[in-house]
């Protein structure tokens, strides 16, 4: 039934999205529409509203957002804050007074509180501020999950929230302005081999830790929850491993064959201490598990942004 179905993808555009319509077109699903910019800006409820009634749809799967790393969040803490409060909010109700069959939310590791015990789990979301540096854009994505509840207890309307990790991998956004931190470094260690430049520069400490999930494998648990979970209870989906900035900066080192020095900027901050998702739910509920290690994951990262340096400067 559900490859039968109408299905817009918000976003679909994006690094996740291109990932997801091809998860759901190898899956056989034919109607599948993309409402995204320039053609839809999802913050103006016009906006909204004509794309509801031109892609007609039964599924929404919301992905677009506005994202980017600590830097990004540090200088448009309100932007972050209004343009994805609006979209979930405005796209949710719009999907229920035209009595849609399902929405599914993705919201943000981001939404947690800073001191969340590792792992995190679901029922720790509501425990505590999330880490300042990115609270307004989690807080604005975690308000999808009090609005699906609402929607559920008093409409019997249908939506889910799903709470994924840091994603990464080919497609991914490369400019220094908005990526996070694995395409930064990945930029960073390339752009100092092609320049011959023995050092990098990295932010914090390399402390902190963090986990990052595979775009292929998003995609896919993705595509099992919109299929068989019908629940407003939150979701963590993740690859469910822990490692620390430090760690990671060395990986990606390798990886990209620089050999330089890694400096690292304490006077900026780290973010949350650690990340690490307790995924436990994903399989119960839906049959989700990732499948891609975080080395076969960079060195398809790395491999992509080499191959596609041009695009990524545009």
């Amino acid at each position: 039934m559900f490859t039968d179905k109408r299905i817009t993808v918000t976003g679909g555009k994006g690094f996740l999205g291109t990932h997801l319509i091809r998860n759901l077109s190898q899956r056989g699903c034919h109607h599948i529409q993309i409402a995204d910019r320039p053609e839809y800006d999802l913050t103006k409820l016009a906006d909204v509203q004509r794309m509801y009634q031109k892609t007609n749809p039964e599924i929404v799967i919301h992905l677009a957002a506005k994202v980017g790393g600590i830097g990004f969040n540090q200088e448009k803490p309100a932007e972050l804050f209004y343009d994805n409060l609006i979209m979930g909010t405005q796209l949710l109700h719009e999907g229920y007074l035209r009595k849609i069959e399902k929405f599914l939310a993705l919201g943000t590791i981001c939404a947690y509180p800073k001191f969340t015990p590792v792992p995190f789990k679901e029922e720790d979301i509501w425990n505590g501020y999330p880490e300042e540096t990115n609270a307004p854009y989690g807080l604005a994505k975690k308000m999808m999950l009090v609005q699906s509840q609402a929607y559920r207890r008093q409409y019997g309307f249908n939506s889910i929230f799903l709470l994924p990790v840091n994603l990464y991998g080919p497609g991914d956004n490369f400019h220094p302005d908005s990526s996070h931190v694995i395409p930064a470094l990945i930029k960073k260690c390339i752009d100092a081999i092609d320049n011959n430049d023995k050092t990098i520069e990295v932010w914090g400490t390399g402390s902190a830790t963090r986990e990052f999930f595979y775009v292929e494998d998003a995609a896919e648990a993705i595509c099992l929850a919109a299929e068989s979970y019908n629940k407003s209870d939150p979701v963590n989906i993740g690859a469910g491993f822990e490692v620390s900035i430090r760690e990671l900066t060395e990986l990606i080192a390798q990886v990209t064959g620089f050999t330089g020095k890694i400096v690292w900027d304490k006077t900026k901050p780290d973010g949350q201490p650690r990340r690490k998702l307790d995924t436990t739910k994903a399989w119960e509920e839906f049959g989700f598990k990732a499948k891609t290690n975080l080395m076969t994951g960079l060195a398809r990262t790395v491999e992509w942004y080499k191959n596609n340096r041009n695009l990524c400067r545009r």
